[in-house]
């Protein structure tokens, strides 16, 4: 049985939250990637790539 889930149904603080993280993953994506490409260390290769998951999630609506 699959549960109908609407963005509505979460709680104001998540919401507000979410639309937070929304408007500045973009900018810190932009910048880790212009760090990892002159500076590529183990640390900023993977905050990157999960900087990059991150902003999937909240595009596809995930969370």
């Amino acid at each position: 049985m699959k549960r109908n889930f609407k963005i509505y149904s979460k709680p104001p603080w998540v919401r507000k939250i979410r639309a937070v993280c929304a408007q500045f993953i973009i900018p810190f994506c932009i910048f880790q990637g212009i760090r990892a490409i002159l500076i590529p260390t183990f640390f900023d290769v993977l905050l990157l790539i999960v900087f990059i998951a991150i902003a999937f999630a909240i595009q596809l609506e995930y969370f």
